[in-house]
């Protein structure tokens, strides 16, 4: 594993940049920081190397897609010794509308981020898909009525 670099203002702000829009090439980010493109370019590749930036991701719109209700879900297990914690894993992520699956601890075993086109599907897909599961024992779901963009760990 690659240790992880002291970070400067110049990487914080680099981060801070392709947080807000990662689709940024190293010279448009640079010209805004007064860096040239290949030292920008060796700072972003430094930060990867180093598991800093683990990915770049593309944001859709699931609203505008159809899917116009959220749900997360509150998973408990009812037979964790009959059914593996990767066997639950495994079926629950083939489930197309089941956007996250996060192991927690707590009340519930698992957090999942559920989309769907409306309630009365999210309910087909509660019923006939999730709750069909081995080992799914109680859920208890939140429907999301709005959510905001919330600063990151870099306050931008």
């Amino acid at each position: 594993m690659t240790a992880v670099p002291d970070l400067d203002d110049l990487d914080r702000a680099i981060l801070a940049a392709l947080h807000r829009d990662a689709s940024q090439s190293a010279s448009q980010i640079g010209r805004r920081l007064g860096l040239s493109q290949p030292a920008t370019w060796r700072r972003i590749k430094r930060l990867q190397d180093a598991r800093i930036i683990a990915g770049r991701r593309l944001m859709l719109d699931a609203e505008q897609l159809g899917f116009g209700v959220t749900v997360f879900l509150g998973v408990k297990l009812a037979t964790k010794g009959r059914v593996s914690l990767d066997d639950f894993e495994r079926a629950i992520t083939a489930i197309r509308e089941v956007q996250t699956v996060e192991h927690v601890l707590g009340l519930y075993d698992y957090r999942l981020r559920v989309v769907a086109r409306d309630l009365a599907d999210f309910e087909r897909v509660l019923r006939r898909r999730i709750m069909t599961l081995p080992g799914v024992g109680n859920v208890e779901a939140n429907v999301l009525l709005s959510e905001e963009r919330r600063p990151g760990p870099l306050g931008d």
